[in-house]
């Protein structure tokens, strides 16, 4: 686990170094759990909003696109819960006078548990070799055993607390747990209290005018208030659904492991309008699909596991999360949700205006029910970050840095490099970036070494390099270097854009979803 967090400062680290992430108002010390995306975070941020955007837009003739607004009419969130319900359970430490989330603090003892079943495990694994029967191990060593039964009976008390609501039993097993303040090393705790995230602000002239008005805490809203726009102008049917990607805001109080939680964030939220008594049937679709475009990517199809949600939210009947493999662990990436017609419901409530369909089939008005699919960009950016890099020793004793970004995500895709700065190399390669340019982010680089040069591509993950010497002013070939096998070929400069093509277009991850 040590291991893993010093992989992941380094990631930290190098994101900033290479122009991904850096501290939103560093040079005024920052500003806590608020970050900036630099000139390479920005390309492949975009390139992941690209290839949700696409795989929802294009290849479902039923999904559409939209742009709500961040300030919206207060009573919304009156009517979706979040005025009386978008509450974290806090807990403070009278000494280090630190606040925590009470039910971090659980989960984080329930984790430890986990771990130390792992290591027992690990440890049996190692001294019995390929005689070892991990399954027999798990059900019959008593300290396993033992461990399990512990983690089994907290998990329990855990979820009833929390599916209750009952914030005196959630100090209870603080306590009870005697789990300790990182900070001060205490169990000297306050009583659990609920705390709402969202931030409040003024719309108006006057101090006596003005409205208050909330920065969403979600962008699923926006679609709910715009359901009956878009299905009419669009004369839609059921089933279809409706794409939109925005920031959400969340006055987190445990913002934690770099962009993993922040407090203004980017989401990918498609809610899609069914037939009531058809949700299941497209709750299973759509946690397949989903699944399908996380697992096209090539990041490793072991990173990924469902993860069904014991305690629902109030207007859910199904719920289930897509975690991906941190170096601190599954983490949620994305969340698919069977939200009934509760938000559709109240939104009609709350109004006063039908918000109904009418169903031909039929011949019946009624308020649809809602799959969601909810992506958070930034998660998604740090898992794709953190699969894809690694330090390697290559032969020689020499070592570099790669990051092996899918190449349809790369912010650059090929970088031209003349050998020298003379001998018209340059202007040669100049050439190639003009032709380049219009379908691939290209770059130009002719400092340093060619090595460091090759080096500096391999840290921001492009693809491809091509370099421009002496033999390409006689026959107008290149060397093409590929950056994950480092392997160099030959080519002619006419096949350079098929063969860049045919690796980075987003359209070959695409089909891979058909």
């Amino acid at each position: 686990m040590a291991q893993q967090e010093d992989v992941f400062k380094k990631i930290v680290s190098h994101a900033k170094e290479y122009g991904f992430v850096f501290q939103s108002s560093e040079i005024y010390d920052g500003l806590a759990a608020v970050y900036d995306y630099g000139q390479n975070g920005v390309e492949l941020k975009n390139n992941i909003k690209r290839y949700w955007w696409d795989a929802m837009t294009l290849l479902h003739e039923n999904i559409v696109g939209i742009d709500s607004a961040i300030f919206m009419h207060p009573t919304i969130w009156k009517a979706s819960g979040h005025v009386d319900a978008f509450n974290d359970p806090l807990i403070d430490n009278r000494d280090s006078k630190k606040r925590y989330r009470a039910d971090v603090l659980i989960e984080d003892a329930i984790a430890k548990i986990d771990e130390k079943i792992e290591k027992e495990v690990a440890k049996a694994a190692k001294r019995f070799g390929e005689s070892f029967n991990e399954e027999l191990f798990r059900q019959t060593n008593p300290r396993v055993v033992e461990h399990v039964n512990k983690r089994n009976a907290l998990h329990q008390r855990f979820s009833d607390a929390m599916n209750n609501n009952d914030l005196e039993e959630l100090r209870q097993i603080i306590i009870d747990e005697e789990i300790v303040c990182p900070i001060s090393g205490t169990r000297n705790w306050t009583d659990v209290r609920q705390f709402n995230l969202m931030f409040k602000t003024e719309m108006g002239s006057t101090a006596d005018g003005a409205m208050t008005v909330y920065l969403r805490p979600e962008t699923a809203q926006g679609i709910f208030v715009n359901y009956l726009n878009v299905q009419k102008t669009g004369r839609m049917r059921l089933p279809f659904g409706i794409a939109q990607i925005g920031k959400a805001f969340r006055n987190e109080i445990v913002a934690r492991q770099f962009i993993f939680r922040m407090r203004e964030f980017e989401q990918m939220e498609m809610q899609f309008f069914v037939r009531p008594g058809d949700e299941m049937k497209w709750f299973k679709f759509w946690k397949e699909t989903r699944l399908r475009w996380h697992k096209a990517l090539g990041l490793g199809d072991e990173k990924y596991r469902y993860h069904d949600h014991e305690k629902l939210a109030h207007y859910a009947n199904a719920a289930t999360d897509i975690e991906f493999e941190m170096p601190f662990g599954f983490k949620e990436v994305e969340g698919i949700h069977s939200r009934t017609n509760f938000d559709l419901s109240q939104h009609e409530k709350f109004s006063g205006k039908k918000i109904q369909y009418f169903d031909p089939e039929l011949n019946e008005s009624y308020v649809p029910y809602v799959i969601e699919t909810s992506i958070g960009v930034d998660r998604m950016f740090l898992s794709v970050l953190c699969s894809s890099y690694e330090e390697q020793v290559l032969e020689g004793g020499e070592s570099r840095v790669v990051l092996h970004l899918p190449a349809a995500l790369a912010p650059v895709k090929c970088a031209v490099m003349p050998l020298v700065k003379k001998d018209g190399l340059p202007d040669k390669a100049r050439e190639i970036v003009n032709d380049l340019k219009f379908d691939f982010s290209t770059h130009y680089d002719e400092k340093d070494s060619i090595g460091k040069r090759y080096r500096r591509q391999d840290a921001i993950g492009t693809p491809f390099c091509i370099t421009v010497d002496h033999q390409t002013l006689e026959d107008n070939t290149v060397t093409l270097r590929e950056r994950d096998s480092m392997e160099q070929t030959r080519v002619n400069v006419a096949d350079l854009h098929k063969l860049i093509h045919d690796r980075v277009a987003l359209t070959s991850l695409l089909r891979r979803l058909g």
